[in-house]
């Protein structure tokens, strides 16, 4: 028996509800998330959110952590230009531009791992407390993409 809990607008298949169905695991993610962002910038973090958020066509995130940044004082242009950071060259610093890398290339695994490249510009910008942090925080991220988007979390809701 499934206990199904959350209807989505596209369908109606409901789907559960995590935090209720699984409340042990996801109070462990909840802590895993909190211990990721201790030695880290609150912008960078929600840079990182973003931008994996983004890749993984979370909606559910993806607002949530747009919300947040701007609530931080985060400004519309640069939360427009997460996405093309890349080419953006002058709306982020570069230890912001190694993370975005790093989020990058760890959420995009499958298609080349993590290259050295990468890995070694982000470890030029930031202690190994911090690059600790910045990967822990980026697994993290990844798995509330994967929690919301099975469980069509929409955007807007809790």
């Amino acid at each position: 028996m499934t206990n199904t809990t959350q209807t989505t607008d596209a369908s109606s298949i409901s789907r559960l509800d995590f935090a209720r169905t699984a409340p042990k695991a996801f109070k462990a993610l909840l802590a895993f998330d909190g211990a990721a962002r201790e030695h880290l910038d609150p912008t960078l973090v929600e840079l990182v959110q973003i931008r994996a958020s983004q890749l993984n066509n979370c909606a559910y995130c993806l607002h949530m952590h747009t919300t947040d940044a701007r609530k931080r004082g985060e400004s519309e242009e640069r939360l427009h230009m997460v996405a093309v950071w890349r080419e953006a060259r002058g709306f982020f610093t570069e230890r912001e531009r190694a993370a975005l890398a790093l989020t990058e290339a760890v959420t995009r695994l499958a298609d080349q791992g993590v290259p050295d490249e990468e890995y070694a510009r982000a470890a030029g910008q930031f202690d190994d407390t911090e690059l600790a942090g910045l990967l822990t925080l980026t697994f993290a991220i990844n798995t509330w993409n994967r929690i919301a988007v099975s469980t069509a979390k929409t955007p807007g809701t809790d």
